[in-house]
């Protein structure tokens, strides 16, 4: 029986709300559960706890001034600590009232030189993980404030994210890098990289159930890494057309949702199987009608003609020439949602089903660099470098 992989058209993001004041780029936004409310950072140095009031409207309960630009935050639900990483390289523990009209300050880390990029909360291990522009990764206990390590990474880090159950963190770099680490309260083990991406990775997002790990870059892609067991095995998604800035996994519908500078939210379903795509063969000459390549100085000269320009089959891997490569088509599975370039004998074995989309598209009109999703409540905030929060209904999209 074929799949049914297209979700409905009609179903899109309503804005429900629109907040405004912050005096800086607001770098992230979070929804906060079981309470109309938000809670974001900005570079204009402050932290702000939006309340929905009887009008309908968001306003602060909290705008409370840090002595830096605040340029990320973990909020912890179950324990109401908030924890914000500040452009001098400090991150500042706070705990927030139960009626979130109090903000009362716990301790400073002294975890970087220059600014946090990311910070994570671990409950279970009682850590406090952050990366900053000073290309370390840092872990702190979280009880006493105390630092436990640090790795020197190549390149500034960008992005963090942690699993509870194995300790290992996941590191986005500015170069392209993700550096596998398992951490400790008395070390550290390097445990691999993971190279796939030509752009700084500015996006991790971690799937727990199935070990998978999401990557968005610069380079306008998505990566899937496969970390469970097989083989290392790693699926893009292309579905932008600039920078990939901020992605979330929702468990409960198994969708992924990236956006980034492009103002495009895209949700792909990762219900249905995908197909690694295959990599690209290396020849001399084109593998179909033989014309040697441009580089291929001897090929021309023993055929008298003049070298033409390499491509690739998305489909199939094979090296071939603008002639054996024009036809065009989607290749879902694969990941790729618009027409990419195919071989003659690909594009007569797709088939309509083959065809069927694996992901959705909707304009936000925000350069979004942070986005967050409360899937019960079925609700998204993204913020970005217009200084505005916005909060969209995606109810429908989750279904």
């Amino acid at each position: 029986m074929a799949e049914n992989r297209a979700r409905p058209k009609s179903r899109k993001p309503t804005l429900l709300s629109k907040l405004e004041g912050c005096g800086g780029v607001v770098n992230k936004a979070v929804i906060i559960p079981k309470e109309d409310g938000i809670i974001s950072v900005s570079d204009d140095r402050t932290v702000r706890v939006w309340l929905k009031r009887d009008s309908g409207m968001y306003w602060p309960s909290i705008c409370h001034s840090l002595p830096s630009g605040c340029s990320t935050m973990e909020f912890n639900t179950e324990t109401n600590r908030l924890f914000i990483g500040l452009d001098n390289g400090s991150i500042s523990e706070f705990h927030l009232s139960e009626d979130y009209n109090r903000i009362t300050f716990r301790r400073d880390y002294s975890a970087h030189e220059s600014r946090v990029a990311a910070v994570i909360f671990s409950l279970t291990s009682e850590m406090v993980l952050s990366v900053g522009r000073d290309k370390f990764l840092q872990w702190h206990d979280s009880e006493i404030g105390r630092r436990l390590g640090g790795y020197k990474l190549n390149a500034w880090g960008t992005c963090l994210q942690f699993d509870d159950e194995s300790k290992h963190t996941f590191v986005g770099d500015y170069s392209g890098t993700i550096t596998i680490i398992r951490v400790a309260d008395n070390g550290h083990q390097l445990v691999t990289t993971l190279n796939g991406h030509s752009g700084s990775v500015r996006s991790l997002c971690w799937d727990k159930n199935k070990k998978l790990l999401f990557s968005g870059s610069f380079d306008q892609s998505i990566i899937v890494w496969d970390i469970g067991g097989n083989k290392g095995t790693a699926f893009e998604l292309q579905g932008h057309s600039s920078k990939v800035e901020a992605l979330f996994f929702c468990n409960q519908s198994n969708q992924l949702l990236s956006s980034g500078e492009d103002s495009r939210l895209v949700v792909w379903n990762m219900e249905n199987k995908r197909q690694e795509t295959p990599e690209w063969q290396e020849s001399d000459i084109c593998q179909k009608c033989n014309e040697p390549f441009f580089w291929n100085f001897k090929e021309m000269w023993n055929a008298k003609t003049i070298g033409v320009r390499q491509h690739h089959c998305r489909r199939c891997g094979k090296a071939l020439c603008d002639k054996c490569s024009c036809f065009r088509s989607t290749l879902p599975a694969m990941g790729f949602e618009f027409e990419v370039r195919v071989c003659e004998s690909c594009s007569q074995e797709i088939t309509d089903e083959e065809k069927a989309p694996m992901a959705t598209f909707h304009d936000v009109k925000q350069s979004v660099v942070s986005l967050h999703v409360d899937e019960v409540k079925g609700q998204l905030v993204t913020c970005g470098t217009d200084r505005v929060i916005k909060l969209w209904d995606v109810a429908s999209l989750l279904a």
